[in-house]
């Protein structure tokens, strides 16, 4: 699901992708999206895109997505219609086939390949990360593969349940735009992508909160509710780079107060929340796109960040260093 002019929408991808082209006639970005992508979905072609790396059969796990919602309208909840619809467009590659022959007459290619393109463009690539050699000894290897993180550190409970679109009333009555995931205070939150920090500080609604904006600008990662007192990995300030993985700051229960550093939420847990940006006119406002983050966490369950305590303080840090080629010289944008 995702926001569209202060609603919540309902209908299929396929509907969605008829509005967004008919409208895209006149002003040339998307303004709908409903994510429904299954972690099953997830898997199997994230799997397919790292295990072909690098050979001539190889697609991209935004490629394997987006063939199979141009072939189901955008519908994921059958994993075996999914898994047809990508075996297909894998043994046509195998024989050869170019992408671009296969996908000529797919309507609704274009509009999903966007979207998804929207959504995950920042965690599959290349990235170096520091792992233990033969004699023990931290040397920095190269891969490519999965370089997003779960936004809770490994080895920390959480509890969690699809409650995007619940009813929320402080303030004013509104939707839940966001994933929330219930556990201790303290417990470390992860950056999901590397970005750099758009917005940090206290806000009525989010309590302690942080913002990250991925390096292409289409996607604002929303951390709220954090820890009273220090809510934030130390030396963190806007404009600082922060890499996928990276300790960002830590679970509380702040918010739902105009007093700064009040814990007035009742359940200590992250929101979690992934706003999308075709155009930056949709980055504050009615016209704010917010999608549906529960099946890419679960997804991300897998790869979590793992942190170490410093010493008896209460800083995390995480243990395994990675450089995230898209960081390298970034320069956040002045406003």
């Amino acid at each position: 699901l995702a926001k569209k002019n202060g609603q919540i929408g309902e209908t299929q991808m396929s509907e969605n992708a008829d509005k967004a082209s008919e409208e895209n006639t006149t002003k040339d970005y998307i303004k709908w999206v409903d994510f429904t992508v299954s972690k099953f979905a997830l898997t199997e072609s994230y799997e397919y895109d790292r295990d072909t790396y690098g050979t001539e059969r190889h697609i991209s796990w935004i490629d394997l997505l987006a063939w199979t919602a141009a072939h189901t309208g955008g519908k994921f909840g059958d994993d075996r219609t999914v898994c047809k619809c990508m075996e297909e467009l894998e043994m046509e590659a195998e024989a050869g086939k170019k992408l671009e022959e296969l996908t000529e007459d797919l309507e609704y290619f274009p509009y999903y390949r966007e979207v998804y393109e929207t959504v995950l463009g920042g965690m599959v690539g290349e990235y170096e990360i520091e792992e233990p050699d033969a004699q023990g000894r931290k040397v920095t290897q190269k891969r490519y593969g999965l370089k997003a993180f779960h936004p809770i550190a490994k080895g920390f409970p959480y509890t969690d349940y699809d409650d995007f679109g619940a009813s929320r009333s402080y303030g004013y009555r509104r939707e839940h735009l966001g994933h929330d995931m219930m556990g201790q205070v303290g417990t470390p939150v992860v950056c999901v992508e590397s970005g750099y920090v758009e917005a940090l500080g206290w806000n009525q609604y989010g309590g302690w909160r942080i913002g990250i904006r991925s390096f292409d600008k289409k996607r604002y990662y929303y951390y709220a509710h954090l820890r009273q007192n220090s809510p934030f990995q130390k030396g963190l300030k806007e404009g600082s780079v922060v890499t996928a993985g990276d300790v960002i700051g830590y679970m509380g229960h702040t918010g739902y107060s105009k007093k700064e550093n009040t814990n007035n939420i009742d359940e200590i847990h992250l929101h979690f929340g992934i706003q999308l940006i075709f155009d930056e006119s949709q980055k504050d406002g009615n016209c704010e796109i917010w999608i549906n983050p529960y099946q890419l966490t679960r997804f991300l369950k897998s790869h979590q960040s793992e942190a170490a305590k410093k010493g008896d303080s209460k800083i995390w840090l995480r243990i395994q260093d990675m450089k995230d080629p898209q960081a390298e010289g970034f320069t956040p944008p002045k406003d």
